[in-house]
């Protein structure tokens, strides 16, 4: 039985996931980068043409360390810090008319306005888009389940540096979650029968 249920997600979010310049500097993510950015470009073109809200989530870090991970603090090495490059979006990509939300976790959802901006525009669905699958996708993913929001992942505009660990994470996701994968041409077509409440 397919998780795919159309209907879910005619007037969803489409929620952008640190597509910045630092988290494509790695060779393994900068060869998937005009195929990513292309995909999520298709996608915000169709969440634009139907008034759907498009949400932009940024990694941004303090160098004061008031933002970092354990791990940042234990290995005493920061990144992303605010006002570099790192932390621009990639400049193919097209993020008129979208909302940022800015996190220090790998959850979208940790001590951020998300999940009230999501309700003040009453969105029950989820379409993610962006880096990385096996992580700060599947972490905002993952929250999103646990506050009741239907989530489609956008096959096509994901990526990871580990493809292996990607598809096993999509696949719990799937599983345990009730998150299909779903292709852009797909989610496409959801998108056109939708307009934003």
């Amino acid at each position: 039985m397919s998780l795919w249920k159309p209907e879910y997600f005619s007037s969803p979010a489409l929620v952008i996931v640190d597509m910045q310049n630092a988290f494509f500097e790695t060779a393994e993510l900068a060869k998937l980068r005009q195929q990513v950015a292309g995909q999520c470009n298709r996608l915000l073109t169709e969440a634009r043409a139907h008034d759907l809200l498009i949400v932009n989530i940024r990694t941004i870090h303090q160098r004061d360390k008031s933002t970092w991970t354990l791990s940042m603090l234990e290995d005493d090495q920061g990144f992303l810090f605010e006002g570099t490059v790192q932390t621009h979006n990639l400049a193919e990509l097209d993020l008129s008319r979208a909302v940022e939300v800015v996190k220090h976790r790998d959850s979208a959802f940790w001590q951020t306005g998300l999940d009230g901006l999501l309700q003040f525009h009453r969105i029950r669905g989820l379409i993610l888009a962006g880096v990385a699958s096996d992580s700060c996708i599947a972490a905002t993913a993952a929250d999103a389940f646990a506050a009741n929001y239907r989530v489609a992942i956008a096959s096509q505009a994901v990526a990871s540096a580990d493809p292996d660990f990607e598809q096993t994470t999509l696949h719990q996701l799937e599983v345990l979650h009730r998150q299909p994968a779903v292709d852009t041409g797909s989610l496409l077509k959801a998108m056109s029968r939708g307009k934003r409440i």
